[in-house]
């Protein structure tokens, strides 16, 4: 059975809509408004092997901050819905993705404890037309509704398309490994009995 979340959220600032397979191929249909954000969550479900589809229709008038923070909440929602009841997963995912100079790190434990730590200093104010304050608003709305402790690291790097590209396809790599399933495990990889 695939594990799929779906979430719709309307308010007076957004219109969006998140599918999330986690059992893919790696294919998403993306348009958040954003190009380079469009790009950001393509690469990430191409190298997680995820299926995703999220549209949004946004402020972008007044910025871009709502349409990042609301995906990012979308998102999230729709990855806990996806996972279910955890039974079987690996729960831990650690993941360094190389982009020329630059190296990130990402490790995360889908543990039902959220928690993002965000080390990216980028020193740019945007990348494309996308404020650069807003991919670590992007990645705690995401962390804190999906359940995730979360941990981005950019150990070096100078250019700061490279830098948030790598933690992109580090994040979609990690989360690939801590949705895996190993049969070895019975219920959920806790010795609470619960995540």
């Amino acid at each position: 059975m695939q594990r799929i979340g779906e979430v719709t959220r309307c308010t007076a600032e957004t219109d969006i809509h998140v599918k999330w397979v986690l059992d893919g191929a790696g294919t998403a249909r993306v348009d958040t408004g954003i190009g380079f954000l469009d790009h950001m969550l393509t690469l990430m479900a191409k190298h997680g092997l995820f299926d995703i589809e999220v549209s949004c229709k946004g402020d972008l008038y007044v910025d871009g901050h709502h349409s990042v923070e609301d995906i990012g909440i979308c998102m999230g929602l729709a990855f806990a819905r996806a996972i279910g009841d955890k039974a079987g997963i690996k729960r831990f995912g650690i993941f360094y993705v190389p982009m020329d100079e630059a190296l990130v790190m990402v490790s995360l434990d889908i543990s039902g404890r959220p928690y993002l730590h965000y080390d990216v200093a980028l020193d740019v104010p945007s990348i494309g037309h996308m404020d650069a304050q807003l991919f670590e608003e992007f990645f705690r709305a995401l962390a804190f509704n999906a359940g995730i402790t979360l941990h981005i690291n950019c150990l070096y790097g100078h250019n700061a398309h490279h830098i948030i590209e790598a933690a992109f396809k580090a994040l979609g790599r990690a989360l690939d490994a801590a949705v895996g399933k190993d049969p070895r495990i019975k219920g959920v990889p806790s010795t609470k009995g619960v995540l």
